[in-house]
């Protein structure tokens, strides 16, 4: 089972990825928890040139295909080839919203992402308003960077949730307690 979450800055992404590896490792399933941009050599430049200074629009979106196809071919394919349940704490999605703020067609990042990576089986869409994160944001300890700019924010959710329709996708509210929250993503779980 190959399961990504997404959305804006704020929404648990990541406590949450970790909440349901912990659910499948406690059922005795194999479980591959990983992230995007990943700790390779491409996405620590993605992770990097976010203190140093952002690659053009064109390099960036390069690099992240380059991490991308790196961590498909070595480490989701594998996985999910051995019947181990992957989860993602962002996918390609992510870079349609935020590659799709630096003027690039949505719809081509996604069609060049599915030429080489697999459509997940459930994409968890975690939702949540834009003041809501941004205080959750500032609550961490975190200053907004600019991908957590209030504009900004506000167009990469609606690119998240223009995604509400595909079979694959469900929105999850966390605008709720942790322990809700989790609660909504086991029940969206397919049987």
């Amino acid at each position: 089972m190959f399961i990504v979450f997404e959305g804006i800055d704020g929404t648990g992404k990541s406590t949450q990825a970790r909440r349901l590896a912990d659910h499948f490792r406690s059922q005795g399933r194999e479980v591959v928890l990983s992230r995007e941009p990943t700790d390779g050599p491409w996405g620590t430049l993605l992770r990097n040139s976010a203190q140093t200074g952002r690659l053009s629009p064109e390099e960036e979106l390069e690099t992240f295909l380059k991490d991308r196809r790196q961590h498909v071919e070595e480490l989701i394919s594998p996985a999910l080839a051995a019947g181990k349940v992957v989860i993602l704490d962002r996918y390609y999605f992510s870079t349609m919203a935020y590659q799709g703020l630096r003027g690039f067609d949505t719809a081509q990042i996604r069609r060049d992402n599915e030429a080489f990576a697999p459509v997940p089986d459930l994409l968890l869409i975690l939702d949540l308003d834009v003041d809501t994160a941004l205080t959750r944001i500032g609550a961490r300890g975190d200053t907004a960077n600019e991908f957590e700019q209030r504009s900004n924010l506000a167009s990469c959710r609606e690119t998240f949730l223009s995604l509400r329709n595909e079979p694959f996708a469900r929105v999850i509210d966390t605008n709720a307690s942790p322990d809700e929250v989790s609660a909504a993503i086991l029940s969206a779980l397919p049987l």
